[in-house]
């Protein structure tokens, strides 16, 4: 090992010689903040970061977080259809659910918008709140930091993050420039969406930019390949969904000198989603009084932000730079369902989930020279509190013999998080070796108010330390290694989860016993960068242990009154999650200026709990994506080919499923996009998506559900459907 290093190894000042000679090494290194909480170039850190810009957005006509990361190697985004009932059955009630990183997803995944984290998902009895709480065509840029990011953001970041970095007033007001903006309409064939947008900035002194920008669209559900426009469960059309979306950013920058930015923030974002919920209805038609005539459901999901991020350039022994954040932000979920039954009295269920949540952060930074030797230290460091005031509660009309309305599932409850953390940086021409720890206390304080058993409060504490070191060989090629530790606490939920039904016979019970889960996570990678081909390559595994398992069923026989069954929330054996992928572009130029290039991707990752020697069933099937694109000063054509691999049975846990699993085939799609420069500043974006429309499926969207020979194609992508869009800048 240590020859094989000598050998890549060159001095320093031929290393320097190259990179200067090299003028695209500087230029293939976009900025990204995530990774190191800093603005860094993201071929300097020791870690998978996957950055999706605006351009992509654009030219990918990208409209939710799903078809963000259609092509990533190892991450995906959960869409089940729309398919369920008044009170059982949660199969597409959260929409877009959230994303899986490395085969692990939920709320171990941390979403943020500019660094504010994002509402989390809860699923509880028949109701299952998502995270898509985010309008992409008001964001500039996705980062994805894959693998735990606790020791710098926290407890959620636990299979790591993805940051929506929001457009900025200086991106339309560059070269002198005092006023600009960008207007947008599109047509999305999949779910027959329209929308439009608008985005303006201008510059009104030399110290105040503004931006303020819109976005609305309208809906249809999500097309699949299933031909049985019938009632009932053998239903395999989508069930007719009418969906409104909007969304409001506003922006004021000031920059009132001596090395001070304040940028002042609000945003709005809307969504709503009414179903017909003919899968849901008794079919064949029934006499019977409590047969279903009729099943409506609507959902509906808000966020708004007030934030403030303050930044100063300081000259001080303690710190070069300091930065505060304040933030105020509200979400609020509901799903209402109507059954219309025969003759028996009708039912609804009305459920609400809420956060508000109140976030600071004060960080400070300094670069420390160490004399003549080239080596330096980059230090960050600095303190995050967040509070977070959840709350549930149901009501509706006829609720099943032994219960009551207005009930909760769980206590309102207050969530608290304060931390310190520290990473030094310490790097020299060729190395950067980069230690960071994060020391976490987190708290839940439940109200007893209104809640019908115990409500149980608890407090923890953890520390997540990290280790990056970054090795540059050569000016073309780099090797990196990290391993971190990390932590998700439990949330209210799972904590003060309550509810009994005596005439049934069973209920769910608190647990103020739940431990946080914990990982330890290693991965290794190697970058290129050469004059005609980028390439990213990594292997990772990590152990996992003290899985939070929610309702797992713990005692009673299910004898009502007398022994009923009893579920909790517990913690649960060890997991082992490993994987590689490889990601990368190969580019021929043509004459004229003109740029032939193959971009690719290919990512596997498996898993097993240790304690069953069962598979989990969070981890996608291998993916593989392959394009052939032609870039002309114009205009561009791109031709992209995807490969989802079979899942197989070996790979299913399906004792967790009882027995309702369907291992998905093997498929390769077609896409076909092209994008034309009308003339400067109008681009016309068009494409037609699964090319030769396949019939396939996604892992993602069948596990979990009642998926049976008879209704398998509910769950099936949608067919040949064009995109287009047109895009004006001025």
């Amino acid at each position: 090992m240590v020859l094989g290093i000598a050998a890549l190894a060159a001095p320093m000042a031929a290393w320097s010689q190259a990179a200067e000679a090299d003028p695209r090494m500087a230029a293939l290194k976009p900025v990204v903040v995530s990774g190191s909480r800093t603005e860094q170039p993201r071929d300097d850190l020791p870690a998978t970061v996957e950055v999706i810009g605006r351009d992509e957005l654009e030219q990918g006509q990208v409209q939710d977080i799903r078809d963000a990361v259609k092509t990533l190697p190892n991450v995906s985004v959960r869409r089940a259809p729309a398919r369920f009932g008044l009170a059982s059955g949660n199969t597409g009630r959260e929409g877009n659910a959230g994303f899986d990183i490395r085969g692990l997803d939920g709320n171990r995944v941390l979403m943020l918008v500019d660094g504010i984290r994002q509402p989390r998902s809860y699923v509880f009895s028949a109701n299952s709140f998502g995270r898509d709480y985010v309008d992409v065509g008001l964001v500039e840029r996705i980062e994805i930091v894959k693998g735990p990011a606790s020791a710098l953001y926290g407890s959620d970041g636990m299979a790591g993050l993805v940051n929506f970095i929001t457009r900025e007033p200086a991106s339309f007001l560059g070269a002198g420039r005092s006023f600009g903006g960008s207007a947008s309409i599109g047509y999305s064939g999949d779910d027959h969406g329209r929308y439009a947008g608008a985005t303006l900035a201008g510059r009104a002194s030399p110290q105040l930019d503004w931006l303020i920008a819109g976005r609305a669209g309208r809906s249809s559900e999500l097309t699949n390949r299933g031909t049985a426009a019938i009632a009932g469960d053998n239903r395999t059309v989508p069930n007719p969904e009418s969906g409104r979306d909007g969304a409001l950013l506003g922006k004021v920058v000031l920059s009132p000198g001596g090395g001070q930015k304040h940028t002042f923030t609000a945003e709005h974002v809307d969504k709503t989603r009414d179903y017909a919920l003919l899968s849901g209805l008794t079919f064949p038609a029934s006499s019977a009084a409590t047969s279903v005539v009729g099943l409506t459901a609507r959902n509906e999901m808000t966020r708004d932000r007030l934030s403030w991020d303050g930044r100063w350039s300081l000259d001080t022994a303690a710190a070069d730079s300091l930065q505060a954040t304040v933030a105020l932000q509200k979400s609020h979920s509901r799903e209402y369902a109507f059954e219309d039954r025969r003759s028996a009295a009708d039912r609804a269920r009305d459920t609400t989930y809420d956060e508000k949540t109140v976030q600071l952060g004060l960080q400070a930074g300094k670069t420390v020279r160490l004399g003549t030797s080239g080596w330096a230290h980059r230090l960050v460091y600095g303190i995050d509190h967040s509070q977070a005031d959840i709350g549930n509660l149901q009501t509706g009309l006829t609720p099943p013999a032994g219960e009551t309305f207005p009930l909760k599932r769980f206590p309102d409850t207050r969530e608290k998080t304060t931390a310190l953390y520290l990473q030094d940086e310490f790097f020299g021409e060729r190395w950067s070796i980069t230690p960071g720890v994060r020391v976490d206390r987190f708290s839940l304080d439940a109200s007893q108010a209104g809640f019908n058993a115990q409500a149980v409060s608890l407090s923890g504490s953890a520390v997540s330390p990290k280790l990056g070191v970054l090795f540059r060989a050569t000016p073309q090629w780099s090797v990196f290694g990290n391993y971190a530790r990390g932590f998700r606490a439990p949330n209210a939920f799972q904590v003060n989860n309550f509810f009994e039904n005596v005439t049934a016979g069973y209920k769910t019970i608190p647990n103020p016993n739940l431990r946080p889960e914990k990982s330890q996570n290693f991965e290794l990678g190697v970058r290129g960068r050469l004059a005609d081909l980028d390439i990213d390559a990594a292997a990772f595994t990590g152990d996992y242990k003290d899985f939070i398992e929610d309702n797992r069923q713990v005692g009673g026989r299910g004898i009502p009154r007398i022994d009923p069954l009893v579920f909790q929330s517990v913690n649960i054996g060890r997991a082992r999650i490993s994987g590689f992928e490889l990601k990368g572009e190969w580019r021929l130029p043509l004459a004229g200026g003109d740029v032939l290039s193959v971009p690719f991707a290919y990512g596997q990752t498996r898993g097993r709990d240790r304690s069953s020697g069962q598979p989990l069933n969070s981890v996608d099937p291998r993916k593989a994506s392959v394009g052939l694109k032609y870039q002309a000063a114009a205009w561009n054509l791109r031709l992209d080919a995807v490969h989802h691999a079979a899942k197989k049975l070996a790979d299913i846990d399906r004792s967790s499923l009882a027995g309702a699993w369907y291992a998905i085939p093997s498929a390769t799609t077609l896409d076909l996009s092209a994008q034309w420069q009308m003339r400067p500043g109008l681009r016309l974006n068009a494409a037609v998506v699964n090319l030769t429309d396949r019939k396939y499926w996604l892992w993602s969207d069948v596990r979990g559900g009642a998926v049976t020979a008879t209704n398998i194609d509910a769950f099936s992508q949608p067919g040949r459907h064009v995109n287009v869009s047109l895009v004006a800048e001025f």
